[in-house]
Order: C-alpha cells, then sequence, then structure tokens
C-alpha cells in the first residue's frame, strides 16, 4: 500500500475488516514491523483523536512517531508553485517535503480545504505533492476531499454493532455556524457505497456531494423519511459542495435547527445506533438526549480510530519489508 486516500486503497473490504478485528484483539502483535522505523505526522490543522490514536497506533507497531505542526514547530510554508515568497511563508513545500521524507518512513499529512477555490481543494493540492516529492507511502489524516481513517474506523463499528446482516445505515446532514469541509461526508459516502449496506443520504437542496464518492447511494430530502427504519445515523454538516452552483462552494446554505438529530427522528427509526465522527456541537449537530443516549456510539467509534490507522500503517510497513 503506497497510499491510503480512498476505499479502492483498503482492498477486499471483508478481510479488512476481519484484519482490524485481529488488531483490536492482540494490537502488539505485530510491534517487530516498526522496529527501527519512524513515521512523520505533519499537522496543518488541529486534532484530538487523529493525532493521538495515529501516535498510539505507531507506537502499538513499534514505530517512532515523530509530529510536526506546521507554523508552530515549523516554518510556514508555502503550498502553491510560482509565487513569489514575499510574504509570511519562509519555505516551501516543494523542498520541505524531501527533507521531512529523508526523516523517515512514513508520511501522515493533515491539511484541511481551503473552502474557496473548489478545483484547488478537489485537486488535492497539498497532499499531491506529499505523494509526487516524498518518495514515501502517504496516509491521509483528512484532507480537502478525504477522510478515509474515520470512514474505516465508522465501518468497523458498524460491523461491530450491527443487529442485521445488512442494515440500514442514513447519513444526514445538520446545521453548524460555522463552513465545513465536506471530507468526512465524501469518506463515510464512499466506504458505505462499498459496504455491504443500505445506504442513504438526506440533505437539504444544495448540499450535494460530489458523485464520485455518492455512486450507488439514495438521496432522500425528506429528512424524516430517510430515516424511517434506520439501524444507524450518521450525523454531519458539510458546507456547499458546490455540485449544481460552483460560485456556492464552501457557503452555508442552512442553518436550519430542523435538522438537529433529536429525539423525534431517532424515534422513526429502528433503534438506531447514532454516530458522529467529533468534535460535535451539541444541541446544533445533536440534541444531549441522543448523543448521551445507551445507543450513542461516538466513543466506542472514536476509539476504534487507532485501529482503522493501525491496520494501514501494518499494511505499509509490511509492503516496506518486501
Amino acid at each position: 500500500m503506497k497510499s491510503f486516500f480512498h476505499v479502492s486503497d483498503i482492498g477486499d473490504l471483508s478481510k479488512a475488516l476481519e484484519e482490524a478485528k485481529q488488531v483490536k484483539e492482540t494490537p502488539f502483535a505485530w510491534k517487530h514491523l516498526g522496529e527501527n522505523k519512524t513515521i512523520m505526522l505533519v499537522f496543518f490543522n488541529s486534532s484530538l483523536r487523529t493525532r493521538l490514536s495515529s501516535q498510539k497506533a505507531a507506537l502499538n507497531l513499534g514505530m517512532n512517531p515523530i509530529v510536526l505542526n506546521i507554523g508552530q514547530d515549523s516554518w510556514k510554508l508555502e503550498t502553491e508553485m510560482g509565487v513569489v515568497m514575499d510574504g509570511d511563508k519562509s519555505e516551501h513545500l516543494r523542498e520541505a517535503i524531501p527533507v521531512m521524507a529523508s526523516y523517515c518512513d512514513i508520511i501522515g499529512v493533515r491539511s484541511f480545504a481551503n473552502l474557496k477555490d473548489r478545483d484547488y481543494d478537489y485537486a488535492e493540492t497539498v497532499l499531491s505533492q506529499f505523494v509526487q516529492y516524498s518518495g514515501k507511502p502517504v496516509i491521509s489524516l483528512e484532507s480537502a476531499t478525504v477522510h478515509p481513517c474515520q470512514a474505516f474506523a465508522d465501518l468497523i463499528t458498524i460491523e461491530e454493532h450491527k443487529k442485521t446482516r445488512r442494515p440500514k445505515v442514513v447519513m444526514t446532514w445538520a446545521p453548524h455556524p460555522k463552513a465545513l469541509p465536506q471530507a468526512v461526508p465524501n469518506s463515510f459516502a464512499e466506504w458505505m457505497c462499498a459496504a455491504d449496506v443500505d445506504f442513504v443520504i438526506t440533505h437539504p437542496h444544495g448540499y450535494e456531494l460530489d458523485p464520485k464518492f455518492t455512486e450507488g447511494a439514495v438521496i432522500e430530502y425528506d429528512q424524516m423519511k430517510a430515516l424511517e427504519g434506520a439501524d444507524f445515523v450518521y450525523a454531519k454538516n458539510w458546507s456547499c459542495p458546490g455540485v449544481t452552483d460552483p460560485s456556492q462552494y464552501g457557503q452555508i446554505l442552512s442553518k436550519d435547527m430542523g435538522w438537529t438529530v433529536d429525539a423525534a427522528h431517532m424515534a422513526v427509526t429502528n433503534n438506531a445506533f447514532f454516530m458522529h465522527c467529533l468534535p460535535v456541537r451539541r444541541n446544533m449537530i445533536v440534541s444531549d438526549e441522543v448523543i448521551d443516549a445507551p445507543t450513542s456510539l461516538v466513543i466506542p467509534e472514536a476509539a476504534n480510530r487507532v485501529v482503522s490507522i493501525q491496520v494501514v500503517m501494518k499494511r505499509m510497513l509490511e509492503e516496506l519489508q518486501k
């Protein structure tokens, strides 16, 4: 595995889920793989679960993790080519990336969308430079358009808690005071479309995700109708993806609190489990009574972040040994 951005990179999902189960049961069984190996975790943006789970997984595998906070632990980095660097950015990615690569064996990168230029974001301008200039395996720790480690952890969580062979999984948009990227919903949609689930996406008009991530999903604009009979409810906000109108990319089109997942919404489900990637805005995305209920999986879901990225790191280390 040279990179981990999409569900296609993980291969057979059933095998990946079985491997995740083994990793969770015996997390230190492959510690020999990471001996004398280093992973560099590069953060352009803030993090809690991704940062901690990545470090924990690396340590479980015997690796030495180096965490680099861009702009805090390093110079501010220029990401665009052809610019005159006469501003506050002292170093360019073109030089910084190969330097980082010389100090490690695997690189993980977290770099959010700027939500200003759709073409720039959806070209994965920052992440693609790490692939091009590092020569090392690269893991997306959430990029402009995808968050595969989160989506893989979500699928592991669903697999552990499903009560039927093919559960109904509903991803519902919910309001938020800030414009958020589409990385989490994009990846969740991509992974659910590849998994053996009945997958439905519900959101207001104008919030249509890029079709390359949602092919195979049912799109339902009536939230309550979408939630009927659901076994899992995944709530997430995202800003306008600009699919139907690129000029609206990154904008907040609605703050309709009627979309907040509360007891009335959950009442039409099949006693569904509630999921969210965290951090979550309580009583905007979800009501207290829902997130604090016994059917809330947000903590087990977060714990599985260690498992998902450890499977990815393990496979990359195995590849390096060949």
